[in-house]
């Protein structure tokens, strides 16, 4: 009796469709600078805003809950960043945290900028730290064996228990 591998890879994950899509067609854009500049942060996932910088969601998130904390200028690297940027952005991701405690009670994190292409920076022009809530035993079988993510929260419902978090907490920057 073998493994029947087709069937596992049928899990339904609709919105990762527009991230293939996009890839393939190249229409990603500059999404980050977009959400920088738009006053409509609920279709951007704009969770916090503050005077250089922003917390927006990862729209094809590693883990439910994935933020990022992002300068509203557009730089490739840390060095580029003036020190009130780089206050605000560790601000930001401090914030990201206490966020997804509260929310999702999130018991740990992965933090971490891929700067450079070469290190994986899927956007290496404009700089962003990646905020990945997780828990004990969160890491299973299914991305080892299956090459496969579950998301158990969709993306709006979580932006609404953000967006609230926020409000009530406020951002200190």
């Amino acid at each position: 009796m073998s493994f029947p591998k087709e069937d596992i890879e049928a899990l339904w994950c609709p919105w990762r469709v527009e991230y293939y899509q996009a890839r393939r067609e190249e229409k990603i854009g500059d999404f980050l600078l977009e959400a920088a500049r738009s006053a409509d942060d609920a279709s951007h996932l704009v969770v916090a805003r503050g005077g250089s910088g922003f917390l927006i969601m990862n729209r094809y998130p590693y883990a439910c809950g994935h933020l990022m904390a992002v300068p509203n200028r557009k730089v490739a690297g840390m060095e580029e960043l003036t020190p009130e940027e780089a206050t605000e952005i560790w601000q930001l991701t401090i914030h990201a945290q206490t966020l997804l405690r509260e929310t999702i009670k999130a018991q740990g994190f992965n933090v971490g900028i891929n700067l450079g292409e070469a290190a994986g920076a899927g956007k290496a022009d404009h700089l962003h730290v990646h905020i990945v809530p997780r828990w004990p035993g969160d890491y299973n079988f299914m991305p080892v064996i299956g090459a496969t993510r579950i998301i158990p929260e969709a993306l709006e419902p979580l932006y609404r228990k953000l967006t609230e978090a926020h409000r009530e907490i406020g951002f200190r920057n």
